[in-house]
């Protein structure tokens, strides 16, 4: 994300200096270049959420992102022509797709269930302070130091992060070193929950056995995984024909991503994710104009203005292990239903007083603060319901998800919300300013925020109404 809104202060400059664009059409391909990026994260995602899965390991898909990212970085940087800068932002988008939708899941496989909200909650810190402070240090730098400058800043984050990845062991191969150890932490957490191991821990323990070739467990003992079938007779019967309902099995031979979406919870979780990053990014339209038609701040002060909403985003490791404790469903709805009222409440920002301007930074704190109880709660509910899809699946004596998993199948939908919602809401907030003016905006943006809170009530964590939630 740091990498996708450093350059957003920049391109209009290189659009005009560099490729020779005239003024009138600067935001044509402003507008079109942004379209470009969005428009190739939504379609790669579930492709390479499904490629991801049937690879061995997380580190190969992740560092071919990266190497990706720093192709279209470099042609960002030198290219002048606009089909250039075009094929530039597709393979951004592309590249971005691999190291959102392959992290999130290298974050599923590593993190204990009981404990992957406050690691998520690190994530959506990351997520939000990348939207929010990119923009900023990019019109800074861009003044101050110039144009290669900003990609400087770009280059020395995608090394790091290429020396972080070569760096990284992941759980499976770390296994290896200890693998009783792992198998008593799984059975910790088994007898903890009360509940079935988590799939990270499933995972630990398939390695662990296929690394030092322990005999297999017996069909019933507590530490045969989820993911797991136990051993078969050597001259095991067929199943038959008759095993479930034709529907189930039809289901199971669907791709994994197409199978989650029949579930609720799931895409309660998705629209929830598209709003939530829809009424975020929805300033990134608005905010500058407006302060620059009542304030008369230019474009270093305006860019101040993201401080308010990017500070709050510093709580979402607490909200993370508040949701560990509570659930998803209550933080995620309480938080779009609390965010209302400061929505509302930008209407009244009117004057070029100090008081407009105090309550304009405290509107655009608190909204960004409510909004932190949502990110978090939509990722772990992903992987929640990755887990129980396959639990029932294996119940129904379905085949499952296969060694692979779904998860970044599933965080590849993930993917596609939140990038939609980065499409739409920059786009809402500006048509509807234009076309109706700024309180109308507000009004909206705060209508929608509560109606999201309604799905976001019933089927968060399950339907409101079961006592034992299903996927």
């Amino acid at each position: 994300m740091f990498l996708y809104g450093i350059i957003v202060p920049v391109i209009p400059f290189a659009l005009q200096e560099r490729s020779h664009v005239t003024l009138g059409r600067i935001q044509y391909w402003v507008s079109l270049l942004v379209a470009v990026y969005g428009a190739s994260l939504l379609t790669f995602s579930p492709f390479l959420g499904w490629l991801a899965d049937r690879t061995t390991s997380r580190r190969s898909p992740l560092l071919l992102g990266l190497f990706a990212l720093l192709g279209s970085t470099i042609m960002l940087n030198l290219g002048t022509k606009i089909g250039v800068l075009i094929v530039a932002r597709i393979l951004q988008g592309a590249s971005a797709a691999v190291v959102w939708v392959v992290g999130l899941a290298l974050m599923a496989d590593t993190v204990p269930q009981q404990r992957l909200g406050q690691a998520m909650g690190y994530v959506a810190l990351g997520m939000s302070a990348g939207i929010l402070v990119s923009p900023l240090l990019g019109g800074i730098v861009f003044d101050r130091a110039g144009y290669n400058a900003v990609f400087g800043m770009a280059y020395a984050l995608i090394g790091l992060d290429v020396i972080l990845r070569l760096l990284l062991v992941e759980k499976k191969i770390a296994v290896q070193w200890d693998p009783d150890a792992a198998n008593d932490s799984s059975l910790g957490a088994q007898s903890e929950t009360g509940k079935a191991a988590d799939p990270s821990n499933q995972d630990v323990e398939k390695n662990a056995m296929s690394f030092a070739n322990p005999a297999p467990p017996p069909a019933n003992s507590p530490t045969t995984s989820s993911h797991e079938t136990p051993a078969p007779a050597p001259a095991p019967a067929p199943a038959p024909a008759q095993a479930g309902p034709s529907r189930m099995r039809m289901r199971s031979r669907l791709p994994p991503f197409l199978s989650l979406l029949a579930s609720r919870r799931l895409l309660a979780a998705l629209f929830g994710s598209l709003i939530q990053a829809s009424l975020i990014t929805s300033f990134d339209s608005v905010l500058t104009i407006r302060v620059a038609d009542i304030f008369g701040w230019r474009s270093t002060a305006a860019a101040l203005l993201f401080l308010p909403l990017a500070l709050p985003t510093f709580v979402a490791p607490l909200v993370g292990y508040l949701m560990d404790r509570v659930g998803p469903r209550y933080p995620a709805a309480l938080g779009f239903i609390l965010a209302v009222p400061p929505f509302i409440c930008l209407r009244f920002v009117e004057d070029n007083t100090i008081e407009d301007k105090v309550l304009l930074c405290a509107l655009l704190a608190l909204i960004s603060f409510m909004l932190t109880f949502t990110m978090t709660p939509f990722m772990v509910e992903i992987s929640s319901v990755v887990e129980a899809t396959e639990k029932r699946m294996l119940a129904n004596r379905e085949k499952g998800f296969g060694k692979g998993g779904a998860y970044a199948q599933a965080y590849g939908l993930y993917n596609m919300s939140f990038a939609g919602g980065c499409l739409v809401g920059p786009l809402l907030a500006g048509f509807v300013a234009q076309e109706r003016g700024w309180g109308t905006m507000s009004w909206v943006l705060g209508l929608l925020c509560g109606f999201t809170s309604i799905p976001t009530l019933l089927w968060m964590g399950g339907w409101i109404g079961e006592k034992s939630p299903k996927a």
